[in-house]
């Protein structure tokens, strides 16, 4: 059994200098840490797995195709695979708990193998 702590996590991906810090990867499941100050440009790209966002602080808009939606702390929000999606408007830092399913990259991972 594993146990986080949000607060530890958070200083963990604050050390690294990345916005984003993955602290769990088995081939189901990939978890990690995302945080974008207040301001800041969001320049993820699509993901080639579903994923799942859960908002733990901050304020912003989050653009899922042509959908837009504010978000907020407690919101939760998934994301289908090869979705262009991200997050702008971020008027509060936002720390976001990311979840991917099957862990990320992998299905980037079986198409660069099947190319090679």
């Amino acid at each position: 059994m594993d146990v986080y702590e949000l607060a530890d996590l958070v200083a963990r991906q604050k050390e690294s200098g990345e916005a984003y810090l993955e602290f769990l990867r088995v081939p189901s499941l990939s978890m990690g840490v995302y945080t974008l100050p207040a301001g800041s440009e969001d320049l993820q790209e699509p993901h080639t797995e579903d994923e799942v966002y859960y908002v733990t602080h901050g304020k912003a808009t989050m653009r899922i195709g042509s959908d837009h939606r504010q978000i907020s702390a407690g919101s939760i929000v998934f994301v289908a695979a090869n979705v262009d999606h991200c997050f702008y408007d971020i008027t509060e830092d936002l720390t976001v708990l990311v979840f991917f399913a099957p862990a990320e990259y992998t299905h980037q991972e079986l198409n660069n193998g099947k190319e090679g």
